[in-house]
């Protein structure tokens, strides 16, 4: 089977944590342990968020008095790509011995046009008191918005539109490597129509919407969106509190969602299943396998024929 995994930021960096590396190492090493097992019988492609490494760097470009100007966000991406693909691909061929493992730098083709980029809705970095981050906007140019526990930078998140190096990651399953890519959605680019040049710009796409276009475009039979809580929840943090179990794309639209947490993992669910006739699930991270497997989680599935 073909499963695109989505580990989401909270595998990497938990909320309150600092953003040390031996931190980071550590929440890897837990994410391995939990993916390996699926792994050894399964073609494997593992996406990641970036969203406090990314904003961690952000702070420090802007910071960094050797700059005339920061670095633009679509390096910073790469750079995180880098870095956390490398601390999962090191874990990885730890866990996996003999199993070939390639972290791949991706670039995810965006509209310069798309209307994301009028309106900031990502959040990256760390939080902030209502003070500091209303600070730190006048002096950087940031957008603020509200978000759990304070207050924190959004920047423009575009939809994507193609995965550039989607042969490549073809290439590499069809060799039995297992693949690191697309992280925190891949580095946005914009692509010139006539020559195909490409161009970065000043953005973050969205990772479980990127994953759910690589599951897409490779074909894969399981698009496995892994976080920090079991399954999803109807009127989550409420008394009335249900968790989803069996739920079809139809029936996730009709429920409301967080719009900075859930409500993307569960649009991106729907989107591969709507798509291609697969199935997507949701789920914590280290029941991956019995999600997979379907014994936990929220399994989204196509609707049933009628008849």
């Amino acid at each position: 089977m073909r499963i695109v995994v989505a580990l989401g930021g909270n595998a990497l960096l938990h909320r309150g944590e600092r953003p040390d590396a031996a931190v980071q190492q550590a929440n890897i090493d837990r994410a391995v342990t939990a993916l390996a097992a699926l792994a050894r019988d399964n073609e494997l492609v593992i996406t990641h968020g970036n969203g406090p490494q990314i904003g961690l760097l952000a702070v420090e470009s802007a910071a960094d008095p050797a700059l005339s100007t920061p670095y633009p966000l679509d390096v910073l991406g790469a750079q995180t790509q880098g870095m956390i693909g490398s601390l999962l691909a090191r874990a990885l061929r730890g866990a996996l011995p003999g199993r070939q493992v390639a972290a791949l730098v991706t670039h995810t083709v965006v509209r310069a046009g798309d209307p994301a980029f009028e309106r900031p809705t990502k959040f990256v970095g760390q939080i902030y008191s209502r003070e500091v981050a209303h600070v730190l906007a006048r002096k950087r140019g940031w957008h603020i918005a509200k978000d759990t526990g304070g207050w924190r930078r959004v920047v423009p998140s575009p939809a994507p539109e193609t995965i550039v190096e989607t042969d490549t990651v073809h290439a590499l399953l069809s060799s039995g490597t297992l693949v690191v890519c697309a992280g925190g959605g891949g580095v946005p680019v914009t692509a010139d129509h006539g020559t195909g040049e490409l161009t970065g710009v000043e953005a973050v796409v969205d990772k479980d919407f990127t994953a759910a276009l690589l599951a897409e475009e490779l074909k894969a039979d399981l698009l496995l969106i892994l976080t920090d809580v079991p399954n999803v929840y109807t009127d989550f943090g409420t008394p009335r509190q249900q968790p989803v179990l069996d739920v079809t794309p139809a029936q996730l639209r009709d429920s409301t969602f967080p719009e900075g947490s859930m409500k993307p993992k569960t649009e991106a669910a729907a989107r591969f299943v709507e798509r291609t006739g697969g199935l997507a699930a949701i789920g914590a991270l280290d029941a991956a396998y019995a999600i997979a497997h379907g014994t936990s989680g929220t399994l989204v599935r196509p609707e049933l024929p009628i008849g």
